[in-house]
């Protein structure tokens, strides 16, 4: 992949730079605020940027808007933010829009090697990988009961996975259940939030949506 990275902190900036060309990819450009990080999506089109939630001058959601901004400007490439802490707003608003190539994760999950290098693959080739602490902190945070309070504990966890992007072998894979059982779980979600099939819309997308109480 061709990536642009944005992060304020030249270590880790560097550390990333250093590990995803070591994987084979090509960093053709690592900026330490958004406006660099804009304006070098403009310049090389690349597959993909990793970006930092908060950047100068503020350091407060500087990296989020540029990331916003991206998924309008150049839909066709992916995002994956990365952020110190889970911050709830940020999480949703990505998801509200166009959920395909985006991913949120902690950057406690840098540390861990192959789940952020799984996590980009992902979002590279149009999927969505949203960190599970994320994922676990948007549902103590959401206020609705009902119907979340209708599925089963199963349910539940089968719909926590869908949130963290993840598709239904590698559910199965994580959940030590059939592939089928997936699916028949998936679709008592559907059914308990209302969710007819459609062309017009992702009921996938919208389960995850409802989950986070969006």
């Amino acid at each position: 992949m061709r990536l642009v990275i944005a992060e304020d902190s030249v270590l880790l900036r560097e550390g990333l730079v250093r590990l995803l060309e070591e994987e084979g990819h090509r960093v053709v450009a690592a900026v330490g605020d958004a406006e660099a990080l804009l304006a070098r999506v403009d310049e090389h089109t690349p597959d993909a940027v990793v970006v930092d939630v908060r950047m100068p001058p503020t350091h407060t959601d500087e990296g989020l808007r540029a990331a916003l901004r991206l998924r309008t400007d150049h839909p066709d490439v992916a995002v994956l933010v990365l952020s110190q802490y889970v911050e709830r707003r940020y999480a949703v608003e990505l998801l509200t829009g166009a959920p395909e190539g985006v991913g949120y994760l902690l950057k406690d999950r840098v540390a861990q090697v192959e789940e952020f290098l799984e996590a980009l693959e992902r979002v590279s080739r149009g999927g969505a990988a949203f960190d599970p602490e994320v994922v676990r902190r948007l549902l103590a945070g959401t206020t609705r009961t009902d119907p979340l309070a209708r599925l089963t504990p199963r349910e539940r966890d089968v719909l926590e996975h869908m949130a963290q992007g993840l598709s239904n072998t590698a559910i199965s894979e994580r959940l030590y259940v059939s592939l089928s059982a997936v699916e028949k779980h998936i679709n008592a979600i559907f059914d308990k939030f209302d969710l007819a099939r459609t062309h017009e819309y992702s009921r996938r997308v919208l389960a995850v949506l409802r989950f986070l109480g969006d």
